[in-house]
């Protein structure tokens, strides 16, 4: 095997050296070795450097502690410092399987693309809340309908809780730009617009835990549809109707109440198609996670990503 580097894996942290010790345990365990890891401390109080620490033996490990800048900025400092020319970003709050990288050479060395992304899954270790907000955000019913699921070579959007992008290609588009949330997509069209092709490799996934508290998971996808609205006006063109489906479920929700008081009947009807989607949610989710009370979460925890991104959505629209 080569001594060059061929994936340089960036993972940005802020005060989360508990859960990046199990991302870097699980890359120590991979049999593919032909890889480094950086992390870059992102202005933590907690700092991660004994993670560090502990496996600088056991690995190609660098560790940076940078001035507070986001997660964006904290990616493109790390990706400075690699030397791979593959770079694999990963967020802190996840983990991969023992097979990870050998997937991924396989995949590789069989598919010409530029860059990449994998889905991500729970494991039984997720609390009642992670498992309903992994649901939310996976589930055909919900977001994971666009999201993620899209197999087609060359279009599809990665995100940056498992992403990888050739190192050449990544400097060419002068890597995330400073904003705070959105930067895996506006990463990924600036690619695409310079004729960059993209997969997901649906194999290559990874474990990640998510938010553990309602109002956590509420301010990230709320941050997420005012992002949208960014990358709308930013990226011309790449708007798509289901962009406005969360945005659509508050107007319609709004609108069955006031209807009340000119056709009580149309509100019954919306109310009675809001009540047998969430039914669906509740159904759905009690089978795959074998659990009522789960399935029962799962559809608070729908609702609220959809009013989150609505709102957020919307007040990005008429502020901007």
């Amino acid at each position: 095997m080569s001594n060059k580097v061929k994936y340089s894996i960036i993972v940005p942290v802020y005060n989360r050296p508990e859960e990046i010790n199990q991302l870097i345990l699980s890359i120590s365990n991979q049999s593919f070795k032909n890889l480094e890891v950086i992390i870059v401390d992102d202005g933590s109080q907690i700092s991660s450097r004994g993670i560090f620490e502990n496996f600088r033996k056991k690995l190609n490990i660098s560790y940076f502690f940078i001035e507070n800048q986001g997660p964006a900025l904290a990616r493109n400092f790390g990706v400075k410092n690699a030397k791979g020319e593959w770079i694999i970003f990963f967020d802190s709050d996840c983990t991969i399987p023992n097979n990870y990288f050998m997937i991924l050479e396989n995949f590789l060395n069989n598919n010409d693309i530029d860059f990449f992304g994998g889905p991500d899954t729970m494991d039984d270790s997720f609390n009642n809340i992670q498992k309903s907000i992994n649901f939310s955000m996976t589930s055909l019913l919900t977001s994971g309908g666009i999201r993620g699921r899209k197999k087609s070579i060359d279009k599809f959007l990665p995100r940056t809780f498992n992403m990888g992008v050739k190192k050449k290609f990544f400097n060419e588009v002068e890597g995330f730009s400073n904003i705070r949330y959105g930067e895996d997509l506006d990463l990924s069209y600036k690619l695409l617009k310079k004729g960059k092709s993209s997969a997901l490799i649906e194999k290559a996934f990874v474990t990640h835990k998510r938010r553990s508290k309602i109002s956590g998971f509420f301010k990230q996808i709320y941050n997420s549809g005012k992002a949208r609205n960014f990358l709308n006006n930013r990226h011309k063109g790449t708007f798509r109707f289901y962009h406005l489906l969360p945005t659509l479920f508050i107007i319609f929700l709004i609108f069955s109440f006031l209807f009340y008081f000119i056709d009580f009947r149309i509100t019954i009807i919306i109310l009675i198609a809001y009540s047998l989607y969430f039914f669906m949610i509740f159904l759905s989710s009690t089978f795959v996670n074998k659990s009522v009370f789960i399935g029962f979460l799962s559809t608070i925890t729908t609702f609220i990503q959809f009013f989150a991104y609505g709102s957020g959505f919307l007040v990005a629209l008429f502020r901007d």
